[in-house]
């Protein structure tokens, strides 16, 4: 049992969701503010993408991400940043010609993923496994882009958190450690419950779990209803949690969440279990990472 949790607020993803919950957050002041109040609500890490400001659809401008992070910063809170690396890999094969995208494909080369992370050096980037059956599109993360996106992750000096949709997506991440793509301890985050990769149960969590390597830190979400009962769970079996409305839009049965109640709803059921929230500072020094104020790695420090 982890009795010290690190909680990651993913504060609003890219999925079509703004239609569903209007506490979603969408223009980059909305989503530095959620950023904030997630801070405020105790989380130790705000995971980000950026959305169009006009749609609310899937955006990858850089000055989006730009403005989020400087609003974060100057703000009077702290908190971990952590910027994805995985957007543009959203297939769709067209109905006529299956060799081209349809409606709804979003793709983007290794380079344009890590364009924000390399630029704006948040202390973490996520870095996808493998590709999947993600609902009724396909994920295409293929294993030489992954290698050549670990690489510029690695030469930024911006820690990956490697996110594993299933079990081969956890042997990759091996493979990446076993090349010396990944510096220091490996930090995984388990994503169980998006059809069709890992189910959001126990068996499915202790069995991608216990392929991690030793030195891993870890950490698991579960989307929808499953959220808070995998935060729960990999409390239990010595890991971190997330939650956000990336992931899950409800508090409770027919009422809307916001990440700030998300944050306040997991945190008490890791207090309630003998646990407690691990501070951004903390949070840093436990994973190594680079401070944003001083520019250097965070060595040691109490947890």
């Amino acid at each position: 049992m982890n009795r010290s949790v690190i909680l990651t607020c993913a504060v609003t993803g890219a999925g079509d969701t703004t239609g569903k919950n209007p506490n979603v957050p969408i223009t980059p002041k909305q989503i530095a503010d959620n950023c904030i109040e997630a801070a405020r609500a105790g989380a130790s890490v705000a995971h980000i993408h950026v959305r169009d400001p006009e749609t609310g659809g899937i955006s990858h401008n850089i000055d989006h991400f730009r403005e989020v992070m400087e609003r974060v910063r100057e703000s009077d809170v702290d908190i971990v940043m952590n910027i994805t690396g995985g957007g543009g890999g959203d297939w769709v094969p067209d109905a006529q010609d299956p060799s081209r995208g349809g409606l709804g494909t979003d793709m983007q080369t290794p380079a344009e993923r890590h364009a924000p992370v390399g630029e704006l050096l948040p202390e973490l980037c996520t870095l996808d496994c493998g590709s999947l059956n993600f609902g009724d599109m396909v994920y295409i993360n293929t294993a030489d882009w992954l290698r050549e996106q670990a690489r510029m992750v690695q030469a930024a000096g911006v820690k990956a958190e490697l996110e594993c949709f299933d079990l081969g997506h956890v042997w990759f991440a091996r493979q990446l450690q076993k090349e010396g793509l990944l510096e220091g301890d490996p930090l995984f985050q388990l994503c169980l419950g998006i059809p069709w990769g890992a189910e959001a149960d126990t068996e499915t969590m202790l069995a991608m779990r216990n392929k991690l390597p030793e030195n891993a830190n870890w950490a698991a979400f579960g989307i929808g209803r499953h959220q808070m009962p995998m935060v729960a769970q990999a409390m239990l079996l010595g890991g971190h949690a997330r939650v956000g409305l990336e992931d899950n839009l409800y508090l409770e049965k027919g009422v809307m969440a916001t990440n700030g109640g998300l944050v306040e709803k997991a945190s008490t059921i890791i207090e309630n279990l003998g646990g407690r929230i691990m501070t951004p500072a903390q949070t840093r020094a436990a994973l190594k990472l680079v401070d944003p104020k001083t520019g250097k790695p965070v060595e040691g420090g109490d947890q």
